[in-house]
């Protein structure tokens, strides 16, 4: 076991930090389990234990473990104390490992049908002839350093904007590595340790790590529930994270009406509210509602990475002058500024997106009516609504729990997303993620062997944590 004295010294000035001291341990304890000096399967101190060497309340220990406990970062089972979660499942390492999740894009796992990362697996021909465009483009005075972004892909995501119905300027723009780099930025710069942060419950999983990495205080609301977002912003959290169009996982989205109730909202309360749009393209019919930002100063991020493709590594923030200002020298320490030709290329991939946007979708809606066709085929018992664009299917077990069905799926050649990964409290247990960006043939086959796997499947056999790094 892990002495109390050997995890106190490790933890170093825990607690010298802003916030809630179990918010800072919990902190603390996460990174040493991130950078792994506390190895899966290592025995930590009991709580009472540990708040006596570190002269804290047991309640700050106990809230620190409930919270890693949350986010699959330790286990804790009676009469055998609490442990730091075991390692990531790998088709050679024993059934009671947890679920991949997106490990796979550290560690690939071979021949495995990968129903988890929501992302395109094919680089569109346009890509190519963007690349080779900007490649013609000859460079002249320029070090290629630009932490606000290429200008004129800035002036390419603006005119995007305006040509939408909300007018915005080049200066309102910001060009990020991804949406990803757009979030932890965001958070960086609105999130303190200790801040609370308004999420929905499910959501997109990489917004809870940029998040959990500034010491966010979660305040979990159910999706869809426009009544509590707004009680939850009368207590005037740090921010405020929601997806409007095309939500990630359950592909709905948000009305006009509602749209304009929680701009009006953040407004009055002083609140910032930050809209994730990187699905909004992705319309099966087409329609591509306005922003949030129309209605009320809301902070909207964008990206090519599903309309197009993830490897392009290109994404915005759209917000005021003054906090693109404040993000791009965010950015500056970081990176200095994102691919200079990648911007290049995509300058013309942007002036492009209706016709490259119109291909996409058409094509995910014939994938996402196979899907639907095989579950209710193979797994009719299994509960879902259709979405009407997006990427993914947000499905219900009939019971038992996602995670350890996800283990026998995978033993089964299909790697699934459980539910508890995008739930900032650890519920959503009997739900799955399902994307459908694979072909037809491969997503019909896949459903024939999650079948197969939940014929076979009896709760309670095996159990494990939730990895993070989602996508």
């Amino acid at each position: 076991m892990t002495t109390p004295d050997d995890l106190v010294t490790r933890l170093g000035r825990w607690s010298a930090g802003r916030g809630p001291l179990y918010l800072l341990l919990a902190g603390r304890i996460r990174r040493l389990i991130d950078d792994g000096e506390l190895p899966p399967g290592s025995p930590l101190p009991p709580d009472r234990t540990l708040a006596a060497a570190l002269a804290v309340g047991r309640t700050t220990v106990v809230s620190a473990y409930d919270l890693l406990t949350q986010e699959g970062k330790i286990v804790r089972r009676q009469g055998s104390g609490t442990k730091v979660a075991p390692a990531a499942l790998r088709p050679d390492r024993p059934a009671d490992a947890a679920n991949p999740l997106f490990m796979h894009l550290l560690e690939p796992l071979d021949k495995i049908v990968q129903l988890t990362c929501a992302a395109p697996n094919v680089m569109p021909a346009a890509v190519t002839e963007a690349y080779t465009k900007a490649l013609s483009v000859e460079v002249t005075d320029d070090i290629g350093y630009h932490p606000l972004g290429y200008s004129e892909l800035r002036c390419a995501i603006a005119g995007r904007f305006t040509a939408r119905g909300l007018p915005t300027g080049p200066g309102q723009i910001l060009v990020t590595t991804g949406a990803q780099q757009a979030l932890a930025l965001l958070a960086r710069l609105f999130v303190s340790p200790g801040d609370k942060v308004v999420v929905e419950r499910p959501t997109y999983p990489g917004a809870l790590e940029a998040f959990r990495e500034s010491t966010a205080d979660f305040v979990p609301v159910p999706h869809g529930d426009a009544d509590a977002l707004s009680h939850a912003m009368r207590e005037r959290p740090a921010a405020v994270y929601v997806i409007p169009t095309h939500h990630n996982p359950t592909g709905s989205v948000m009305s006009p009406l509602t749209r304009q109730r929680l701009a009006g909202e953040a407004v009055d309360r002083g609140v910032r509210l930050i809209e994730d749009e990187v699905l909004a393209d992705l319309s099966f019919d087409g329609d591509l509602p306005l922003p949030i930002a129309a209605y009320g100063p809301a902070v909207t991020i964008g990206s090519l990475s599903k309309v197009i493709w993830g490897g392009l590594r290109i994404g915005w923030v759209r917000a005021s002058e003054s906090v693109i200002m404040r993000l791009a020298r965010l950015k500056a320490v970081h990176d200095l500024g994102s691919n200079y030709i990648g911007q290049v290329a995509a300058v013309s991939l942007v002036s492009s997106l209706e016709s490259l946007r119109a291909a996409r979708s058409s094509a995910l809606r014939a994938q996402h009516a196979q899907l639907c066709t095989s579950l209710r085929e193979h797994l009719p018992e299994w509960e879902f609504t259709p979405a009407s664009g997006g990427q993914s299917l947000w499905v219900k077990l009939p019971y038992g729990d996602a995670i350890s069905y996800a283990q026998l799926a995978l033993r089964h050649g299909v790697a699934v997303l459980p539910g508890g990964s995008l739930d900032a409290t650890g519920a959503s247990t009997q739900y799955l993620r399902i994307p459908f960006l694979e072909t037809a043939p491969v997503l019909a086959t896949a459903v024939v062997q999650l079948a197969k796997a939940w014929r076979e499947y009896v709760p309670g056999t095996a159990s494990a944590s939730l990895t993070t790094l989602v996508v």
